[in-house]
């Protein structure tokens, strides 16, 4: 089964280093969020992906053009003939077939899906954002989809309040305390799966999924949700990179399945 990423936007709000790539592009652990998204895919045996790029795209292609050069020792020798030639040493390559399509610069999030319709054609797939790690069970979410019979199954996630709560009696501040997640609503934490006859309720480049083809499908009874309780974040600011970064360090990825 095909894993669709959307990675074409322009990450403005973290735009301290969106300005030079694109948001997928930013590095955790010196590796793109891009490739830890992927990795998550692979351990669960879903190998094929589909790069909906746009922004600064030509970096995304570079990256996996070169990836032997990110990922291995590599030897030049101009030495040779004057010619010079490259060694790759100790390869550590990736069981991955990695489709890298241009969907444009200012085209919405279904524009993006519309375009990559043919390298999918008549099949079910999953989609998600190239901005969002999760530890959640994808084969989960693949079993409910199967038996739901809906159009698309997205992952609900629920957030924590990034500031606390005040408890008030009488007009008197009782206790700090922060918010819990079950006090939130639930959103859409991306890690879908979609079947194909999706393509036809988008109408070009200017529909936007999350406002106009999910909505639609809601209205339909055609979307089913997965609720995932567990690690859901997204690296929408350079302080949610830095929490990551965090998390990483100290040996508490919680989407870093694939050493387990």
């Amino acid at each position: 089964m095909k894993v669709v990423i959307l990675a074409g936007g322009y990450g403005t709000r973290i735009s301290e280093e969106s300005y030079l790539k694109p948001k997928p592009m930013v590095e955790i652990d010196e590796k793109p969020i891009l490739w830890h998204i992927m990795k998550y895919y692979s351990t669960f045996g879903f190998h094929e992906f589909v790069i909906c790029c746009g922004y600064k795209a030509y970096l995304i292609k570079e990256y996996f053009a070169d990836y032997y050069i990110h990922t291995s020792d590599v030897t030049f020798d101009f030495t040779k003939d004057g010619q010079g030639s490259m060694e790759v040493h100790s390869n550590q390559s990736e069981p991955w077939k990695v489709t890298l399509v241009d969907t444009g610069k200012d085209v919405q999030t279904g524009g993006r899906v519309k375009r990559i319709q043919r390298y999918i054609g008549n099949e079910t797939f999953m989609l998600t954002y190239g901005d969002g790690v999760s530890n959640v069970d994808l084969h989960s979410v693949l079993k409910l989809h199967s038996e739901s019979k809906k159009t698309v199954t997205l992952t609900g996630v629920q957030l924590a309040g990034r500031f606390g709560l005040l408890d008030i009696e009488n007009n008197t501040v009782t206790a700090f305390r922060e918010k819990d997640i079950e006090e939130g609503g639930w959103i859409n934490g991306g890690f879908m799966v979609c079947e194909p006859e999706i393509f036809q309720l988008i109408g070009g480049d200017d529909t936007n999924f999350e406002r106009t083809t999910l909505p639609q499908l809601a209205v339909d009874g055609k979307l089913c949700v997965y609720k995932h309780f567990g690690f859901w974040k997204c690296m929408d600011t350079q302080r949610d990179k830095m929490n990551l970064e965090a998390l990483w360090n100290d040996g508490k990825a919680a989407w870093k399945v694939w050493d387990k």
